[in-house]
């Protein structure tokens, strides 16, 4: 489950390129949070502290603002593409007991059938939790599946609290042989 970091804001009051630039000079970063029709409200980061939070996906902050506790989600982070800096992130306000859609990793665990090889398809399933119990990630076993196995999303054991939010049917992955398998079996087979 995610846990809620604490994190110490200020209240951000010059706007445009040129602010963002001298803001992120001085090692913060420039950021918004909107939600729960509330007007928009700009604020400064630090920025070693929330690169190392966000190397989780589904980010839960408090934020301190002049001494004002926000709950918030992050929900979108501008990076620079080459540099690979973060420019800017969007900050989505959260009451305690909301749920809120995310998109949760899919872990493989276990070894298919000797001769057998995992094709996945899905990499994350989008999910509805409560905001403040977003799971880390959704685990498929594969131990001993065979050719032609397939795992559904609606497959998938979610943790609790959670509802599957994605395709019923979408293929989070499936099993096949190995070529090299199979031409060994048809060799021996003639």
């Amino acid at each position: 489950m995610s846990d809620v970091d604490k994190v110490v804001a200020e209240v951000r009051e010059s706007f445009g390129k040129g602010a963002a630039r001298k803001i992120r000079a001085v090692g913060k970063i420039p950021a918004v949070i909107y939600g729960h029709g509330t007007e928009p409200q700009h604020v400064t980061l630090p920025a070693h502290q929330i690169g190392l939070i966000l190397r989780k996906t589904n980010a839960l902050l408090d934020l301190d603002i002049a001494g004002k506790s926000e709950l918030v989600l992050v929900k979108d982070v501008q990076k620079d593409p080459v540099r690979q800096i973060i420019e800017h992130i969007d900050l989505l306000v959260i009451k305690k007991g909301e749920k809120v859609e995310v998109e949760i990793p899919v872990h493989v665990e276990g070894e298919p059938f000797s001769g057998n090889q995992v094709d996945q398809d899905l990499h994350t399933l989008r999910l509805e939790a409560l905001a403040t119990a977003i799971p880390t990630s959704v685990v498929v076993n594969v131990d001993g599946l065979t050719e032609g196995a397939q795992i559904l999303a609606k497959d998938v054991t979610l943790p609790a609290g959670s509802t599957l939010v994605e395709e019923p049917n979408a293929l989070v992955l499936s099993i096949y042989a190995l070529a090299a398998a199979k031409a060994e079996g048809t060799e021996a087979a003639e």
